[in-house]
């Protein structure tokens, strides 16, 4: 076994990696950009050492900096993680040149992999079913246009080399070929360095299953059964769990014997997944093999009981695999989510800032956290905002449901904006709960998942306040306890005013409403009168991490937070927030704006300029697109008029809130 290895990737994945290590006893080494210099995993590391600047190209994507400082450190072998570098076969090939030991599989295997194209020809060959499509290496725009004819529409345009569900279109039409391949290709080119494609024939309402599968030097192949990733938005796997609820014993058989020959195929070594795609009927499709650890591995590994970084490690030492097929067993469910800086409200659009506040479950049995922040980390803008995955366990798939949905619901962030209440409407949605839902199914219907605007209930509103109050006397108390006259009468956290009974306002904040409270009482026991009257609470405390209370004669149990900037409520279903404000800030109205401008959603570079000066346009007419958070992002015209400037170029780099174009009335 290795006693010293670099991990060359960053977030929860290199924090992952060193807690193995650090349980095996091996000491590891970090490499971070200007952006991470104060990240979790150059913190946790035996070692780390700066590569450069903060965007991917000049940090985590050069190879040579890596293999460098593996060099220089004492390094027998490089973790590549998942994403950058993991599938790159030329790093690959040059740090076993260097003499180092690339944790993953062989260069030879990758380049079979590689390309999306390649891999359909090889396992077609090998008699594992794939989709019709067209692969081949002619990449003009109208010999793709005839193919795309020839295959029939709804069709699929693909990044061969790509990942992750970027570089990828659904064409529906003929006339809408061309569009789609041109934003393909660029995308692609962006994200992978190489702009080629594949088409193949959409499959309607399919799922998603893949094969975890690992392999060793010394011929043995085998698989660790399924993960379903059939949630899906926009192509990106939003949940993932193990087993599958579509699967039965048989299928699942034949999809592991399938998977193990696609892997054997390209003399795989090390960890893989072979993903599928299944249809209704249970006829399932070859679409790729990642050459990698994945994103969604934990679930595996509740599952299974298997730690697959360690399996990685020895298997890249040189050992044989731990177990064999026959010994790999599967008990209960596991499922994944992963918490995201982004805002479901606008189309996803990716967050960035200071997480002022990050709560998330203690780990248990029941409960894990794979997490490359904590609070007071900044989302940067320089890399996929995710923020943590949440992974639960329990004896079977709705006890592993139900135990999710609690552990959503001890959730909290405060900064950039989150997918949290998306996610606690998802997995309540039928089709999580009775396990029918295809990879289509969220873009055609992500209205019924996305938080809606709703009445703030009295009882939560007086609820919200109650934590609030409850929140300053204990901190007035502890001020107290702390001075040098903890027993002055002006200590006691009970509101008493000289002349009349003591009171206190209370003003929060919500989605731009002000709400007052004006509240007498103590220790529990309060009558609060707001907007909609006078409501009594009685007997307020914590019994269990909830807030128990009598609200008007009614008693209420649920979660409830407050400090000095917020109170919050969730009654195991819906979170509502509020900002606490001081009770004499006046606001000022918020300017409506002309819509004479088109401005920068976020931090980011322009890759394209479609409008000119002098161009009359029309209201949501795509204007500039730009690329952030690894994504692209297009920006379209909030009314229809003339453009009277252009302020943004292609490959300019622009802040939030930029002004990118101004328009003027035709």
């Amino acid at each position: 076994m290795f006693t010293k290895i670099l991990i060359a990737n960053r977030g929860e994945i290199a924090c992952r990696v060193i807690r193995t290590c650090r349980r095996l006893g091996i000491r590891t080494v970090a490499v971070y950009s200007e952006a991470d210099a104060n990240a979790q995993h150059a913190r946790l590391a035996d070692e780390a050492w700066p590569i450069g600047g903060p965007r991917p190209q000049d940090s985590y994507l050069r190879g040579d900096a890596i293999i460098a400082v593996a060099k220089q450190s004492g390094a027998q072998a490089i973790h590549p993680g998942y994403g950058f570098l993991s599938e790159n076969a030329d790093f690959a090939d040059a740090v076993e040149a260097a003499g180092l030991v690339f944790i993953g599989p062989k260069a030879a295997s990758m380049r079979k992999m590689g390309s999306k194209a390649g891999a359909k020809e090889l396992m077609h060959a090998r008699g594992v079913p794939v989709v019709p499509g067209y692969t081949g290496d002619n990449q003009d725009p109208a010999h793709l246009q005839a193919e795309a004819d020839r295959v029939g529409y709804p069709l699929m345009i693909k990044a061969a080399h790509g990942g992750g569900g970027k570089g990828m279109r659904i064409v529906r039409a003929a006339g809408e070929f061309a569009a789609a391949l041109e934003s393909c290709q660029r995308e692609a080119a962006g994200a992978f360095g190489r702009d080629r494609v594949l088409i193949e024939r959409y499959i309607g309402e399919p799922r998603h299953i893949e094969i975890q599968v690992f392999a060793d030097r010394h011929g043995q192949t085998i698989h660790l059964n399924e993960r379903e990733c059939s949630a899906q938005r926009r192509y990106q796997k939003v949940v993932e769990e193990s087993p599958s609820p579509f699967l039965t014993p048989e299928l699942r058989q034949r999809m592991g014997e399938a998977a193990v020959e696609a892997a054997r195929a390209i003399d795989y070594v090390n960890a893989g997944t072979v993903e599928f795609i299944v249809g209704q009927g249970g006829d399932f499709y070859f679409m790729e093999i990642n050459t990698r650890l994945q994103v969604e591995h934990p679930v595996t590994e509740l599952v299974t009981g298997l730690d697959l970084v360690e399996w990685q490690l020895r298997v890249a030492a040189g050992e044989h695999l731990p177990k064999h097929q026959q010994d790999i067993t599967s008990t209960g469910h596991a499922i994944e989510v992963r918490l995201y800086a982004e805002d479901p409200s606008q189309n996803f659009l990716p967050g960035s800032g200071r997480l002022e506040t990050l709560r998330l479950p203690e780990p248990s049995a029941h409960v894990r956290i794979d997490a490359g922040v904590v609070e007071g980390d900044t989302v940067t803008i320089h890399y996929d905002p995710m923020i943590a995955k949440l992974i639960v366990w329990d004896i079977d798939r709705p006890a592993a449901l139900a135990r999710l949905r609690e552990a959503l619901a001890d959730c909290e962030i405060v900064g950039p904006k989150s997918n949290i209440a998306f996610l606690e409407k998802l997995v309540r949605h039928p089709r999580i709960v009775d396990g029918s839902i295809h990879t289509a199914y969220l873009d055609r219907h992500l209205d019924e998942v996305l938080p809606k605007e709703e009445g703030l209930p009295s009882a939560h509103v007086a609820l919200a306040a109650t934590a609030a109050l409850l929140h300053d006397e204990a901190a007035t108390r502890a001020a107290a306890a702390a001075s040098g006259d903890p027993h002055s009468p002006w200590a006691i956290a009970d509101g008493w005013r000289l002349g009349h009974a003591g009171e206190r306002l209370l003003c929060f904040l919500h989605e731009g409403q002000r709400i007052e409270h004006h509240a007498r009482g103590a220790a529990g026991d309060y009558r609060l009168l707001g907007p909609e009257g006078e409501t009594q609470v009685r007997g307020a405390r914590y019994v269990g991490g909830r807030l128990v209370a009598e609200v008007d004669g009614r008693q209420h149990r649920m979660r409830a937070r407050a400090d000095a900037r917020s109170a919050s409520v969730h009654d195991g279903e819906r979170r509502i927030r509020f900002e606490r404000v001081p009770a004499f800030r006046f606001e000022d109205a918020a300017s409506t704006g002309r819509g004479d401008r088109l401005t920068a959603p976020m931090p980011g570079r322009i890759v394209l300029v479609r409008a000119q000066p002098g161009q009359d346009v029309a209201e949501g007419e795509e204007l500039l697109v730009m690329e952030a958070m690894k994504m692209e992002l297009s920006l379209r015209a909030p009314r229809a008029g003339k453009v009277a400037a252009i302020q943004a170029a292609t490959g300019d780099f622009v802040d939030a809130d930029a002004v990118l174009l101004r328009l003027e009335a035709l």
